[in-house]
């Protein structure tokens, strides 16, 4: 698995709002604060393909629920679930942002621990 993330300074900055709105749990924000303190800051340019992010089509194993779903990431203000476009700050998809194909990531969700595995990453131009 990764050591650290790779996120773009908006993403960044985004996550850094997130956490200061306490728009998450004290495991998520624990966890993202030491995410944050690791992370590599990139150009948007210079952001590899396999990366989750923002505008990524992402395929992800949930190995403590026992399913595979993909999810399309999208800003907070295209979000529509019913066209499966979710936030990139929704729940999920902080638990992955900056993490690349074929990672596992523990992420405490707010209704426990579950183990989410990166199966594809796709640039998703909708």
């Amino acid at each position: 698995m990764s050591d650290h993330i790779i996120v773009t300074t908006g993403i960044y900055d985004a996550i850094k709002d997130t956490l200061r709105r306490k728009k998450v749990s004290i495991g998520e924000e624990q966890r993202l604060t030491e995410e944050l303190r690791k992370a590599k800051q990139v150009l948007r340019r210079d952001l590899p393909a396999d990366i989750v992010t923002v505008n990524r089509k992402v395929a992800l194993k949930d190995h403590t629920q026992n399913f595979e779903h993909e999810y399309i990431f999208v800003p907070s203000t295209q979000e529509k679930l019913k066209k499966n476009k979710h936030s990139i700050l929704s729940d999920i998809a902080l638990a992955v942002v900056g993490y690349k194909v074929g990672d596992v990531i523990n992420w405490p969700f707010r209704n426990g621990e579950r183990k989410i595995e990166i199966l594809r990453v796709e640039i998703w131009e909708g």
